[in-house]
């Protein structure tokens, strides 16, 4: 496996855990009674997208 490869893996995995974090973000939202989407869930989106953006970059140079 490239190194490319190796990181656009890790940046995956990165991607999931920035998608857990938002899910958690949002039921606990929901909870207390918030009646839009939090900003700091648009802050992980945002930042989850970059990051599988990066792994499909290195992934295109392997």
């Amino acid at each position: 496996m490239s190194r490319y490869r190796e990181l656009a893996t890790e940046l995956d995995g990165i991607g999931s855990t920035l998608d857990e974090l938002s899910f958690d973000l949002l039921q606990e939202a929901m909870a207390a009674g918030a009646t839009k989407r939090p900003d700091a869930d648009k802050v992980l989106t945002q930042a989850r997208r970059a990051v599988e953006k990066a792994a499909r970059l290195l992934e295109s140079l392997d």
